[in-house]
Order: structure tokens, then sequence, then C-alpha cells
């Protein structure tokens, strides 16, 4: 790259309004040259919907929808976005920007808690783990829709005789010579006999699209107690599944930001079309209904679980907590109105998790119409909803090749997004550790994450990998991302200081009145982390051992699973001890230093820190930071 000139890097960061645009030309070099910049505004916002928009969005909140009410629970769910998720989403959001740094060295702003940041960053790593494997069985769906007969359309010669894509009458009563009595559905047909109405019962069987997703696609063990083999077909959708993250990152955010623009957008063209096929079907309106419609439930909202359930899934929907937020944010200009991001971020995250429901439920609706079923029996969530109820569904239409292969398409870039970031989170807090390293290796090191992570996975894709994937999903993805939420809104708003953030955020963002702020302040100071509170008490309160299924975990399996879960939170304790003891002073003295930003927190470039920071040493200084049991603490 050329000597860039004095004017036209004065013309990049050239202050214009706080509109949705950048300021300067997007065209200009980065403002940040050492760590860069997001090429455009665009490339930042679809990267931030395609983190926050996931599977989630698809298997999850619908069926709660449907559970809690209807279209009542959109109630609670409105209300926690605001109380919840928004202010803690606009917090991280903040924090990145001002700093430009990641999840971890943004802690500079508070060094005693720079252990959540730790926390954060290992809960993404064994996420990201699992997460990858989901995109694996979507790829593995998605190559079997080429196929002109779809493999779990009907039982094929790997089922067994409890396959059935109807109903199987097992017995029910009859009358025979004059008495009622209790008989064999074979009998009942051999003696041209009839089932009495209100008497009939079914055997348990299975759609053919369940036994595919067990028996072929997994083929699935007893149980975590037996590994059985790797499924090498699985094991090489995986593998794809790292090379597409792989290259979408090799150049970090200068090429993944080109990718979002396909894979943040498409997925809203393959939801309008699965939406406007399903509307058309017989049955779409009682699915509807059951999804948001008549068969919505006012008297829920006075139950506890209702709230407690909108809360969760806000906070999980938005990945908040999780550090990606922060180190995405960390790559804006200064002076990005990251305010009006937040808010049109969140809203379309929740907009597209209602809209998801619609397409799901008309297609369920029109399933349960043909296998003459009530909707609440076909209904499903997470893995089950994903590959066994929306692909059984989606044989049943014509050319279903079609259909199925635009919605696993579509699971597979939702997935791939959030992948992304993620990968984008650990690779920005190796950045942190070593920026020119970085910059001269970034290709190699992202390809050495990516190949360590896939390693790590190969567990994920035996004939146990299910459980594996289960069982990191219940502990990690749980009540320790919660127990980081709250420390990081308690560190930043009481020990920080919550007046102190608002004006490095008007640094940014330019000054706002008070009644600007009063919603805000009040959300920060006491509803936020007063409501995160109550759901982890509620979480640790009402945690049960993992099951999948019917299975339950062996004793060893919810060891390792506790063992994950200390393992990730544990650093918080241990960085804080360590800051005290290289602090100097009393105890007293060195927690109150400990609590103070350090001396290289503030704006990473000198032109952004104004009077407020004008003393601090060069943030881009590690001489000033108090070392750690490890480099990742610097």
């Amino acid at each position: 790259m050329g000597m860039l000139s004095l004017p036209g890097f004065l013309s990049c960061g050239k202050k214009k309004d706080f509109s949705l645009t950048y300021e300067g030309d997007t065209s200009c070099t980065d403002e940040n040259l050492e760590r860069g910049n997001w090429s455009n505004k665009t490339e930042y916002l679809l990267s931030m919907v395609g983190y926050a928009v996931g599977l989630g969005n698809v298997w999850r909140f619908p069926y709660l929808a449907y559970q809690n009410g209807g279209g009542a629970f959109l109630i609670p769910y409105t209300v926690m976005l605001a109380l919840a998720g928004l202010p803690l989403f606009f917090l991280e959001c903040s924090l990145g920007q001002f700093a430009s740094l990641g999840p971890v060295s943004s802690w500079r702003m508070l060094p005693l808690f720079q252990g959540v940041g730790i926390t954060m960053v290992i809960l993404s790593t064994l996420v990201t783990i699992y997460y990858n494997v989901i995109i694996a069985y979507a790829l593995y769906y998605l190559f079997a829709t080429f196929q002109k007969v779809l493999p779990w359309s009907e039982c094929f010669s790997w089922a067994d005789e409890l396959c059935s894509k109807t109903r199987i009458v097992n017995d029910c009563n009859t009358t025979f010579h004059g008495d009622v009595i209790r008989a064999n559905y074979s009998f009942v047909t051999a003696n041209n006999l009839t089932c009495i109405n209100g008497t009939i019962t079914y055997k348990p069987v299975q759609f053919p699209s369940e036994q595919y997703w067990n028996k072929v696609t997994l083929q699935r063990s007893s149980g975590l107690d037996e590994t059985g083999k790797i499924v090498w077909y699985l094991a090489l959708c995986l593998l794809l599944a790292w090379i597409i993250v792989a290259a979408a990152l090799y150049k970090g955010i200068k090429s993944s930001g080109k990718v979002v623009y396909f894979t943040a957008l498409f997925p809203y063209v393959i939801l309008l079309i699965l939406l406007v096929r399903g509307a058309t079907l017989e049955g779409a309106l009682d699915g509807i209904e059951y999804y948001i419609g008549t068969e919505s439930n006012i008297t829920k909202l006075m139950e506890a679980e209702v709230w407690k359930d909108a809360a969760t899934q806000i906070f999980f929907s938005l990945s908040t907590a999780w550090g990606g937020l922060v180190a995405l944010s960390s790559y804006n200009k200064f002076h990005n109105n990251c305010y009006a991001d937040a808010i049109l971020i969140c809203v379309t995250n929740s907009a597209t998790s209602v809209f998801a429901g619609f397409a799901i439920f008309s297609i369920l609706g029109h399933m349960a119409f043909v296998s003459q079923r009530p909707v609440s029996e076909v209904v499903d969530s997470g893995f089950e909803l994903a590959f066994v109820a929306y692909p059984e569904a989606l044989s049943q239409l014509p050319v279903s090749s079609l259909w199925s292969f635009l919605f696993f398409f579509m699971l597979v870039l939702l997935g791939l997004d959030s992948q992304f970031a993620i990968v984008e989170t650990l690779t920005t807090t190796i950045q942190d550790i070593n920026p020119s390293l970085m910059k001269k290796l970034r290709a190699p090191i992202t390809l050495g994450v990516c190949a360590v992570l896939f390693l790590l996975g190969l567990v994920c894709v035996t004939q146990a990998g299910i459980y594996w994937v289960n069982l990191i999903d219940h502990f990690c993805a749980g009540w320790g991302l919660l127990f980081s939420g709250v420390l990081e809104i308690v560190g930043i708003v009481y020990i920080y200081g919550g007046k102190r953030f608002i004006e490095d955020i008007e640094m940014m963002i330019g000054k706002k009145s008070n009644s600007f702020w009063l919603w805000w302040k009040i959300c920060w100071f006491f509803i936020t982390p007063v409501l995160l509170m109550v759901i982890l008490v509620w979480s640790l309160m009402t945690f049960s051992n993992p099951t999948y299924g019917s299975v339950a975990y062996p004793t060893w399996g919810s060891i390792v699973g506790w063992c994950m879960i200390i393992f990730s939170v544990i650093w918080i304790p241990i960085v804080a001890i360590v800051k005290i003891l290289k602090a100097e002073g009393n105890l007293v003295e060195r927690i109150v230093s400990c609590c103070r930003p350090a001396a290289n927190w503030g704006p990473y470039l000198e032109r952004h820190r104004g009077e407020r920071y004008s003393h601090i040493v060069d943030p881009k200084n590690k001489e000033h930071e108090i070392p750690t049991v490890s480099a990742i603490v610097y």
C-alpha cells in the first residue's frame, strides 16, 4: 500500500452528522490503520444482524410463542426487549466502539473485572465448537435434497416397524355378538366391525423424518457412554463448514464484510418464499392460529414462567454477553452513531423472530392437516423442529426437494453469519494481544484457529455426537452467560461509573439532553441488572441434569458439563486476585486501585481523546498493564 497523504487522511476523519452513514467518505482508508475498520456502515449492520439473527429465531421463538399464549407472548417479549435486551446491547456496542478493543482488552476500564471478558471468550469458544456441528447437519440435509426422492419422505430400508406417516390404530371398543369388548384393531377389521367413537388408541409411531434423523443422519448410539465411530459424512460436512468460515474470515472483517451481503440478506428472501408458499396450503390458517391467532391466551401473562421465557429469549437472541458485540463494534469508526445502530439491529432481530414464526407455523399447520393430527402434536423446537418436524412437513409438498433445499440453505446461512462473528471474537482477542503479528499473519492464524476448533468438534460427529452437542449447549449457553452479563453491567455502571460511561458515549455521538439519558439510566442502574439477576437465580433454582429426549446422561457426563462451566467462570476470581496481588499498598488500596481504569484506558486514537483523556498513556502501550497469569490478560 502506498504512502497516505496528510490531506487525504484528514478528510477521512472529518466529522459529519450522526446519521446512519459513516463519517467521511467510505472510500477513504481506515481511520484506525493498526486494527482496521469496516469498509462501510452497511457491512457492519449486516454483520451485526447476521450475528444476532441466528437459528434460535427460527427454531426457538415460534415454539415459545405457541407455548406461552401465542400472540399474547409478544407483550412480555416486547417489554423485555426494552428493559433488558436493548440496554445491554447498546452498552456493549458503545464499549467496543469507544475503546476499539475486543471483549478482554476493553476491561482496561475496570481491571478487577477483566476475567469477565475472558469468560465471554471461553464460552464463545465452547459454543462455536458445537455450533458449526449444527451447520454441518444442515449441510448434510442440504446435499440430501439433490436426490430425486427425499430420503426422509418415506419409510425406506433403514426404517423399523414403528415408522409410519399416518397414525396406526392399536385397539378400540367394539360391539361383538351384542357385547362391548376391547379388541385389537386387526380383529376389528377381520370381522368387519367398527370402532366405537372416542375409544380408539393409537400405536406409538414415528415419522420417517424422525427415524432418518436418528438412524441415518446421526447413527445415534444409546447414550453418551457409547461413543461409537466418527460418522464420516458428518465429519466431511463439518470440515466444509470450517473451510467456509476460514475463507470468509481470512482477511478479517474486510472479507467477512463482503460475504454478509449474501449470508445476512438471502435468508429473508427464503423466509418470504416459504411464508408465501405456506400461506397457500390447506391447514395453514390452523397453524398460524396456534402461533399467534385466535388460540392466543392472554391469561398466560399472569404466569411468571412466561415472563422468564421472554426475558431469556431476548437475552440469548440478541447475543449479549458473548463478547461478539464488543468485538464487532470495536472496528467501527469512533463517531459512528452506535445508539441508532443498537435500536435498528434489536428491532430487526425481534421482527425477524415474529416473521419466521409465520413461515414455520403455516407449513406445520398444513402438515397437521395432511396427517389428521392436532397442530400441538406436530409442533416442536430445536433439533426436532429443524431436522424432524419441518422436513417432514416439506416432504409432503409438491416439488418437495426445492422447498427442502431452500429451508436448509437458509439454516446454513443463518448459522454461518453467527459463526463468523463468534470466530471473529476469538481472532479479535488475539489481535489485541499482538496487533502487529495479527496484521502480518492474519490468514494463517485464522486458519489455525479454525483447524483447532474443527479437531475439537470431531467428538460431536461421533455416534454419540448429538449428546455432546446437547451437553455443551445445556451448560455453556445458560447461566454462565447470565453471570457474565450481570457482572458486566454492574461493573460498568456501579464501579466504573454510569455517568462516566455516558460521557464516554457522548464523545462518540455528541452531547445529549438529560431527558434523552433518563430511560437508559433507569435501565442500566436498576431494571436491567435486577432482571438479569432474577433470571440468573431462577435458572440456578430450576437447573436440572441434561437429557436428550428420554435418554438420561451418566453422572460423569454432568461432571464434564460442570467442569466446562467452572473452567469458563473461574477466571473471574482468578484474574481479580492476581490483579490485587500485583497492585501496591494495603488490601483496601489494592482493591481500589484495581477498580480504577488502567493508565492506557481511553479512545484508541489520540485525536479522539479530547481533554478528558489527554493525560492517558497510549492504549497500544502494554507496559502499563498489570501482568497476569496469562498473556490473554495483558
